[in-house]
């Protein structure tokens, strides 16, 4: 029963955290299974994608590469640059899932963009499991898209509609998430090297290149200045 109480009360705190990327995720992710539909894929397709894959960047992209000639080097390629960000994701994660036993195979699999950033920034609220608390918000995210996914490449036969755009909802929802995040913080120290480091990167080597330089920009200005962040309290 204590366990119970203990599971029931990690989903209830990470239930509410994952309320704004149901919005996004379900949106997308029907908008992804109407692509799908569209491009000639069975509803299975979209289902066993979303539920394996789980990369929304890399699923749209592996329409054209399941309809282009096999070239399975390729198709590797492409999937390490599109998800190589993951990569820096992972170390900043390595502490906070530390002790998670089980549990912490599942939360490596599952730890897209959105899920990594609540669990990154997210509190847990006193006499709340951690592990517990990053699992519902791994497995709550996950089966929005896999739902968005099938639910969009059932209704693809049924319906039609312009999707140019959509993929607007994401950054939306990014840019919420990063105002709340900045609304919290007393000096934006960590906020302002991101945006920097992310300007610089863009600035040199362009928009199709400049997510792995910023990310790896600002996991070394972090690690050199992890010292005084944490003597004034930042990380």
């Amino acid at each position: 029963m204590h366990d119970n109480h203990r599971i029931l009360k990690a989903f209830r705190a990470a239930f509410p955290l994952t309320v704004p990327i149901f919005a996004g995720f379900c949106f997308l992710g029907m908008a992804y299974g109407i692509y799908m539909n569209a491009a000639g894929f069975s509803p299975w397709y979209p289902f066993f994608m979303s539920m394996l894959i789980f990369g929304g960047s890399l699923e749209f992209i592996a329409v054209s590469m399941l309809l282009a000639p096999f070239a399975p080097l390729q198709a590797f390629i492409v999937a390490l640059m599109v998800q190589a960000r993951h990569i820096f994701y992972g170390l900043s994660m390595l502490e906070k899932f530390r002790g998670t036993g089980w549990k912490k195979p599942y939360l490596i699999f599952g730890m897209c963009d959105e899920t990594f950033s609540i669990n990154f920034t997210a509190k847990v609220p006193e006499g709340v499991d951690r592990g517990w608390m990053m699992f519902f918000v791994t497995l709550l995210n996950q089966l929005y898209w896999v739902s968005g996914a099938t639910i969009g490449a059932i209704a693809g036969s049924m319906l039609s509609f312009d999707t140019h755009g959509v993929e607007f909802v994401m950054t939306a929802m990014f840019t919420a998430i990063f105002m709340e995040q900045w609304m919290k913080e007393r000096l934006h120290y960590t906020a302002i090297i991101g945006i920097v480091a992310t300007a610089v990167s863009l600035a040199v080597f362009g928009a199709d290149s400049f997510l792995i330089p910023a990310m790896a920009a600002i996991v070394i200005i972090l690690t050199i200045l992890r010292g005084p962040l944490e003597r004034r309290g930042i990380t």
